[in-house]
């Protein structure tokens, strides 16, 4: 008989916990019925495949005139044929076991993954252990050197602020900037305060303006974004059908922004069907990677997934974290770029968050974060990454701690005050060019030092919606804007945006993982392919890059004494 006495009474140890950040988390228990279960559900399919001649005719237990226009694009244009029945064959713990094996080469295993049907794929990543997917992740990432890509937005729309911002974040290392807007009107400003911020701090440097997509392929093809990856895909038809797109559409749109230049990829992740409702049954981890096999079969340079804006649902279940980092691995797999999320908040805990992320900055991947917010979360318009500018420092001392790159580097106060306030005049040298509403050297001042856009005098809303609607009206392109700058005596900068725009012509950009380094040199699968095999092999965190991320500020060094 239980002592009511002490029952009644609460353990003092577990009202502490109870005040943790943690347990301001949401979690659920395993709901295979509604799709929230991680990776394994009892309704996921069991792997087969059937071929006559040469076609598809069964896919995991379904006859080809029952396939959803997934299974047919994937049956269609993923899977290869040629070795798919041998592939299928195959015991998928010693599939699992080639991934993890430092003597089995990614070509090696490329070239068994190819002939993998969607729930073979799901089935191989059961095997794993948080662990192995991340040696398997070192290895099968397709770029060898990892990078980072960053959030540039406020909930103002300013674009003076904005271009300080992205001219800072590029100084600090990140190889893509991506905004957003508050306001859809503000869009063209927005991407020219990116153009112009990123290429005030050094060349190179990609940016993006995420839209619907009609307006997003029309400011690419003025030369005034270089990537795209906002184009959403899903793991079920209905959910598919619910945005009026099919696999063919989606082919068709990427097909659209590679002939005019602009690299783009497809997001997806685990979570999106459970949050709009049709997941089928199926785990987060089965329909992720139908979505992995149809951006593959479309062609597109790479994926961003990683659960992404829905990162809430797999992290309330169990092995939710696991999956999220099984789908970065998966596209992988496919020889597809990734772009391995951490880019929206999903918890209180930042020990939680920080765990979260090192699944994915520890083996590296292409692009550590789609969205690392460089700018606080206060104004990060799309709902907050799972670091912000608050948190740089802290990511620059686990690079040093752990001897990683994470893709950052330290820099001194002086230069980044020096950089936004070149992005900032440059900014108020084409507003009085082109003429646009005024920029007063008070917004100059005040970009120049801002944390966000509390800092900022207030901008005439209105007269800004009308000039950046001119942009598009008028047809204002990358070019012109360039030629602007170097009348108004920005040269450099003028002549940084006039090499992306003669790398939007020469193409070389399109390549699979491409980035440009600060000597304008694309960088992609094709001229740094990952050859990790073990200790010795792989991208080596050594020599000047090293000594850049030992460096940071708060180092004393034996000089000061």
């Amino acid at each position: 008989m239980k002592n009511s006495t002490v029952t009644s009474k609460r353990s003092k140890r577990f009202q502490v916990l109870e005040d943790r950040p943690v347990n301001k988390d949401g979690f659920v228990q395993e709901w295979p019925e509604q799709g929230f279960v991680a990776m394994s559900s009892p309704h996921d399919p069991t792997p087969s495949l059937v071929i006559k001649e040469g076609k598809i005719v069964e896919l995991d237990g379904k006859p080809r005139e029952e396939f959803d226009m997934l299974d047919q694009f994937i049956a269609d244009y993923t899977i290869d044929v040629s070795v798919a029945e041998k592939v299928m064959k195959m015991d998928s713990v010693e599939i699992a076991r080639k991934l993890v094996d430092i003597n089995v080469s990614r070509t090696e295993v490329l070239n068994v993954v190819k002939g993998m049907t969607p729930a073979k794929v799901v089935e191989v990543l059961n095997q794993l252990n948080v662990v192995e997917m991340m040696m398997a992740l070192q290895k099968m990432r397709a770029r060898k050197k990892p990078s980072n890509q960053c959030h540039v937005t406020n909930v103002r729309d300013n674009p003076v602020l904005m271009a300080a911002d992205a001219a800072e974040a590029g100084i600090r290392g990140f190889d893509e900037q991506e905004t957003t807007v508050g306001i859809v009107r503000y869009a063209p400003f927005n991407a020219l305060a990116l153009l112009v911020g990123s290429q005030t701090a050094r060349k190179g440097i990609l940016t993006q303006d995420a839209l619907e997509e009609a307006t997003e392929l029309r400011l690419a093809m003025l030369g005034l974004t270089t990537y795209a990856e906002t184009i959403s895909i899903y793991g079920t038809e209905s959910v598919f059908m619910d945005g009026d797109d099919t696999p063919w559409s989606k082919s068709f749109l990427a097909s659209a922004y590679a002939s005019r230049g602009a690299k783009m990829r497809f997001t997806s992740g685990t979570g999106s069907e459970v949050q709009m409702a049709g997941a089928e049954g199926k785990s987060m981890l089965y329909l992720e990677v139908r979505c992995v096999m149809m951006a593959k079969g479309a062609g597109v340079q790479g994926l961003q997934n990683g659960s992404i804006s829905c990162i809430g649902i797999p992290a309330s279940v169990p092995s939710g974290i696991r999956a999220v980092l099984a789908e970065n691995l998966a596209t992988t797999m496919f020889d597809l770029e990734v772009a391995s999320g951490n880019d929206q908040t999903f918890s209180h805990s930042e020990i939680r968050r920080s765990a979260k992320m090192l699944c994915q900055m520890l083996p590296g991947t292409d692009f550590i974060f789609s969205g690392f917010s460089a700018v606080p979360n206060s104004d990060d318009m799309f709902a907050g990454s799972n670091m912000d500018s608050s948190d740089l420092d802290d990511y620059l001392v686990i690079q040093r701690d752990m001897m990683v790159d994470g893709g950052l580097k330290p820099v001194e106060e002086e230069e980044v005050i020096e950089v936004r306030y070149k992005a900032a005049k440059a900014m108020q040298a084409i507003f009085e060019e082109l003429g646009f509403p005024q920029i007063t050297e008070e917004e100059v001042e005040a970009a120049t030092y801002a944390n966000g856009s509390e800092d900022m005098p207030k901008r005439n809303v209105v007269e800004d919606l009308k000039a950046a609607q001119r942009i598009l009206e008028e047809g204002i392109t990358g070019f012109d804007i360039s030629l602007v700058l170097s009348k108004k005596g920005y040269k450099e900068t003028a002549e940084r945006i006039f090499d992306m725009l003669k790398h939007k012509v020469a193409g070389d950009y399109l390549h699979t993982s491409a980035i440009i380094d600060s000597d304008n040199i694309v960088i992609s699968a094709v001229n740094n392919e990952n050859d990790y095999n073990g200790p010795g092999t792989g991208y080596r965190l050594e020599g000047k890059r090293w000594e850049e991320i030992k460096n940071i500020r708060q180092a004393i060094s034996p000089n000061d004494y």
